[in-house]
């Protein structure tokens, strides 16, 4: 049985982005569930994970829509090294969104391995 996380990996390596774009608020959600994070950390975590093309340009603004949809919440960190960071965190919602969508992903990769196993001919089949 694979795990949520090998199929990721088959996302990652063919990097379409619209796959990618797909997952990404699901990614964001499990990554603020681990710990809460700021922007550019949560970043880094999806780039360590394998998603390098994913840059903070992308995560930003789908944690503000996420802040919107009310599934995370933030506070502001006072930082030594420069401005105050905005940590991210889920909320109820967002706990909720989290355990729907993993559910949701879980059906959808074992809908495509189903198709995807299925035996090939030998040889092409001609016209449809």
């Amino acid at each position: 049985m694979h795990s949520t996380w090998d199929s990721l990996d088959a996302v990652t390596s063919s990097h379409d982005p619209q796959l990618l774009k797909g997952v990404l608020s699901l990614l964001l959600l499990h990554l603020l569930a681990e710990q809460e994070s700021y922007g550019y950390e949560v970043a880094q975590r999806l780039q360590a994970a394998g998603f390098t093309d994913v840059l903070e340009g992308t995560v930003y603004p789908a944690l503000a829509r996420l802040e919107r949809e009310g599934r995370l919440t933030t506070r502001l960190v006072a930082s030594s090294s420069g401005p105050a960071r905005k940590y991210y965190r889920l909320t109820d919602a967002g706990h909720q969104a989290l355990a729907t969508g993993t559910t949701g992903w879980a059906r959808h990769v074992a809908g495509v391995d189903a198709v995807l196993a299925r035996p090939l001919p030998t040889a092409p089949q001609k016209g449809s």
